[in-house]
């Protein structure tokens, strides 16, 4: 297997220029925000306090960084090291993904100095407080994990990395089996956070086995974001294509995707909701795109060996699904919620997103720094592949 080696290629090309232009503007409206503050510069309120922050920056970030976990504990946990070659990079999304969902908590929040305090005042009744709990412990995690990946590029410079990372070496196993519970436990409560608010969910939406559906879309959501992630990367940077171990890894989306779409249209049926999907209403519509053009078809055209073994095909049902997740999300936290009070409904501000789209380009520019500096991608140049 090919070690992990540091991406040699030129940096400044017209996609980074264009990362770092949404990064500046996006600079701005944070610090419109910040100065001005959330009335002045979101269109959030007492009704509709939370918006595209919570329901893109959070709860799809922390859902489409699943791959971390999942890939994490499919090499390292069930042994399959044919997929250590995108464990690290997976990992290396999941870290950056969550840590800009704390940040984005840090930006939504009235006063983001006070962002400590559940530490400090804990109830142990709040399922928002083990989210809050479980995200922070993750993140930690995440970079513990990256350890081994920093250490050999910068042990020489950094001591202190080199002796972490031959502590960490014997315990390793320790960080990665509770990266995988604790993500476990907090895509879950972000389903129940919802469970606590039966008046203000569309009933399409709306269930008690919203914890059950979180966790079972993160796990399905997983390997395509790895696929999706990969041939970016390999396409945007002339890597030799990974297709042997993403053809394989598409076979388990089959499964899990596969048990996610059996338990949500049994409880659609359960809950006597399934004709809601055909009211024609905006809400309606968005669930059978969410549904249909997120699950329903990438996983009957997964079903095809010929779909699993073409690139562009895999790349294509991957972002489907991915694009599913993060509308189910959207769905969830901003569609499907109306509160009874509210007046108007919500529409996102521009600083809103540009807040946003600043967040996502910093994620893709330090990703690219990262893999062009440390040992995080194991695939060849092109040029070094025999033909």
């Amino acid at each position: 297997m090919h070690q992990p080696t540091p991406v040699s290629r030129p940096f400044w090309t017209p996609g980074v220029v264009t990362m770092v232009f949404f990064m500046f503007a996006g600079g701005v409206a944070l610090l419109v925000r910040l100065i001005w503050g959330l009335g002045y510069a979101t269109n959030l309120s007492n009704t509709s306090p939370w918006g595209i922050w919570i329901g893109v920056d959070v709860a799809s970030g922390v859902a489409l960084a699943a791959g971390g976990f999942t890939t994490a504990a499919l090499a390292h946990i069930f042994g399959r090291h044919l997929y250590e070659s995108i464990t690290r990079p997976a990992l290396l999304t999941a870290a950056l993904g969550y840590t800009f969902v704390a940040i984005g908590v840090g930006i939504d929040i009235g006063r983001p100095w006070a962002i400590w305090k559940p530490i400090l005042f804990q109830n142990h009744n709040s399922a928002l407080f083990e989210v809050a709990m479980c995200v922070m412990t993750y993140v930690t995690v995440l970079w513990i994990e990256m350890i081994p990946a920093l250490a050999r590029r910068f042990k020489d410079r950094i001591p202190l990395l080199g002796r972490l990372d031959r502590s960490l070496g014997k315990v390793m196993w320790v960080f990665i089996i509770l990266g995988v519970v604790l993500s476990c436990m907090h895509q879950s409560s972000l389903g129940t956070l919802m469970v606590l608010a039966p008046t203000k969910i569309h009933p399409l939406w709306y269930s008690q086995f919203l914890p059950l559906l979180f966790l079972l879309s993160a796990f399905a959501v997983g390997y395509p974001m790895v696929i999706v992630e990969t041939t970016l990367a390999t396409s945007s940077l002339r890597l030799e294509d990974e297709m042997k171990v993403l053809s394989r890894l598409s076979r388990f989306t089959i499964v899990l995707l596969g048990l996610y779409l059996a338990v949500k249209l049994g409880d659609l049926m359960a809950r006597d909701a399934f004709g809601l999907m055909f009211a024609g209403t905006a809400e309606s519509n968005s669930f059978l795109v969410e549904l249909g053009l997120g699950a329903v078809v990438p996983w009957v055209l997964l079903l095809f060996p010929s779909v699993r073994s073409s690139r562009r095909s895999l790349f294509i049902v991957a972002l489907f699904i991915v694009g599913g997740v993060l509308l189910n999300r959207v769905n969830v936290f901003v569609v499907a919620y109306s509160p009874q009070t509210g007046s108007a409904p919500y529409s996102p501000s521009v600083a809103e997103v540009l807040i946003t789209l600043g967040a996502v380009a910093t994620i893709m520019f330090l990703y690219r720094v990262f893999v062009s500096s440390v040992p995080i991608i194991s695939a060849k140049k092109l040029e070094e592949v025999s033909p």
